[in-house]
């Protein structure tokens, strides 16, 4: 399995309206944070974490793909 891409130290802060996403866990993606399939076109054995929004929110997003609560951003960008 391929090791995750850093794609920025810095989280990923967006305005979320209620609405299942897949947060890109490769780093890959051209869409960032969300998955635009690259992790399968790569063959890097890393899927997306899907998650539901049950509403409206501000949801900072792991920009360096090494969160410990992923896909949510924990501050580990500050320590690479």
């Amino acid at each position: 399995m391929a090791e995750p891409e850093i794609a920025q130290k810095s989280p990923f802060v967006c305005e979320e309206e209620a609405r299942t996403v897949a947060w890109c866990a490769c780093g890959r993606s051209a869409n960032q944070p969300y998955c635009d399939g690259a992790h399968s076109r790569e063959k890097t054995g890393l899927s997306p974490i899907v998650v539901t929004l049950d509403e409206a929110k501000t949801v900072a997003w792991c920009g360096c793909k090494q969160s410990g609560n992923a896909p949510y951003c924990d501050g580990t960008h500050s320590t690479l």
